[in-house]
């Protein structure tokens, strides 16, 4: 048996913890690996709990981090979870650089979408009207940047690193393999 299937899990157990420290560590607002965790979890977990992963790593990190609103908090657990069903659509069966990146700004465009709708419907910051529908995705471009930003890089730490170390456990397992 390949010694990389015996040992993947732990590869990809460490890579979940490195986004949960990520996530704690410092980082501008919105910069961070959850929705690459997302896209990574639906292209690689052959199972329908992919969306839990970055469920689980999002309440993990609040815990430390703090929680907020509930109902903006679920949309930003659903817009992650999203991201999941995402990378299982696009990226279970072929990855490529290009449907890697188009992942990685789809799932930062459904997290700008949910969370900043929501924010605006509970009415707590804007007013329930058009101009303040506008003023509240108007503010949030610039986390939109960011989001996008640390859904690309991260996507090709988590989806780079995991191949690479897929490739060198083939060629450890099979010599012949160039």
């Amino acid at each position: 048996m390949n010694k990389f299937l015996t040992e993947k899990h732990g590869l990809f157990y460490l890579l979940i913890i490195m986004v949960v420290v990520t996530r704690l560590l410092p980082h501008p607002m919105g910069f961070t690996p959850v929705g690459a965790l997302g896209l990574f979890a639906g292209a690689y977990v052959m199972n329908r709990r992919a969306w839990l992963i970055p469920i689980a790593v999002l309440f993990i990190s609040d815990i430390f981090i703090g929680f907020y609103n509930p109902v903006i908090m679920l949309s930003v657990y659903a817009s992650f979870a999203l991201s999941a069903v995402l990378g299982r659509y696009v990226l279970s069966k072929k990855r490529s650089v290009l449907r890697i990146g188009g992942s990685a700004l789809g799932s930062a465009t459904i997290l700008f979408v949910l969370s900043n709708f929501t924010l605006w419907a509970t009415g707590l910051y804007y007013p329930l009207t058009m101009e303040g529908l506008t003023l509240c995705f108007v503010r949030a471009i610039p986390f939109y940047g960011h989001s996008f930003l640390g859904d690309l890089i991260y996507a090709a730490v988590l989806f780079g690193t995991y191949e690479a170390v897929k490739q060198w456990f083939d060629k450890e397992a099979d010599p012949t393999i160039a």
